[in-house]
């Protein structure tokens, strides 16, 4: 029994090329081909043995393979930008070509541009609840890497779950009065009312799991500053399940954004340059298309419910 393709095809047609059997008489035994017997012998006969090694049948080219300098430029593109493959689509269609995403994805993947994951992730099904500009407001605090003119800063988001708008500020320190300051600094800047905010259970946001406020029913005594700020403009605050900063998905990921993006890419000479440089991305972020929001920008996706609801003022 041959072992190879080559060597079944070599045990047919050497008793042919040696006059043991006639080509007609072969076929009636043969599980192949007259037709195929034929080109087998003609191939041996012109170029020997090594003529009946099989050989890939993919075509050399397509005439609907993407063309280079289109491959050229989305790979320039998510080098410079690092978007998804998405994003890239969006960023493409605007300058006129319109490149499918599953292609974009292909191509940065052939180019070992995407991360490599060792697990395959698992997706869980959510219900999406439609939510208004400003109905929900999440909050969080992030440390600036490293230390600028030899001091550490703390960068304050709040991003609005319905539109993706953020609002960024760097300070010298995280205390109750920077957490409040921050708000109302949101609360001017933001064209709608905010009805509630959702934090984590740091200090500078709540006492609840402080310890030395709880009396032994688990009420806390004293109400943390914030609180008394948000029930006085009538806003719920929200606090996270202690450990799960996935419940505060939005502004987690918005870190993410800042990490890879903002602060591995720059580098500050002082307080000033940190919040120049940090003003300018925060306006190319709020004009960035975003997958959550099917291609729309966040300014774009607030102007558009402006144009559906006009905003209203504080009370």
């Amino acid at each position: 029994m041959a072992q190879t393709i080559k060597a079944e095809r070599l045990r047919w047609v050497i008793p042919i090329v040696k006059r043991e059997i006639t080509l007609v008489a072969a076929t009636r035994v043969c599980p192949y081909s007259q037709r195929s017997l034929e080109r087998w012998l003609a191939a041996y006969k012109k170029s020997g043995d090594q003529s009946l090694e099989p050989k890939s049948t993919r075509p050399k080219t397509s005439p609907r393979e993407t063309p280079i300098r289109i491959k050229e430029e989305v790979i320039a593109l998510r080098r410079e930008t690092k978007l998804c493959a998405q994003k890239l689509h969006w960023r493409l269609k605007k300058r006129g070509l319109r490149v499918p995403v599953r292609t974009i994805a292909k191509i940065i993947k052939n180019e070992k541009l995407v991360r490599t994951y060792r697990k395959k992730k698992i997706k869980y099904s959510y219900l999406k609840a439609e939510l208004k500009p400003g109905e929900l407001m999440e909050i969080d605090v992030k440390y600036v890497p490293g230390t600028v003119a030899g001091k550490e800063y703390f960068q304050y988001t709040a991003i609005d779950c319905a539109t993706r708008w953020r609002h960024l500020a760097v300070y010298d320190e995280q205390t109750n009065f920077h957490s409040i300051k921050f708000l109302t600094d949101v609360m001017a800047r933001f064209p709608h009312p905010i009805r509630a905010v959702k934090t984590d259970n740091g200090a500078i946001f709540t006492n609840w799991y402080v310890g030395t406020t709880k009396r032994t029913s688990l009420t806390v005594k004293t109400l943390h500053v914030l609180d008394q700020f948000c029930t006085e403009r009538g806003i719920v605050h929200y606090l996270i399940d202690p450990g799960k900063p996935a419940q505060n998905g939005k502004v987690e990921r918005s870190h993410r954004e800042d990490e890879e993006k903002f602060y591995q890419q720059n580098r500050f000479l002082s307080f000033g340059h940190l919040r120049q440089k940090l003003r300018l991305w925060n306006i190319y972020y709020n004009n960035l298309e975003h997958c959550g929001l099917n291609g729309k920008t966040p300014n774009g996706a607030l102007a558009e419910y402006n144009l559906i609801s006009p905003p209203n003022v504080y009370a």
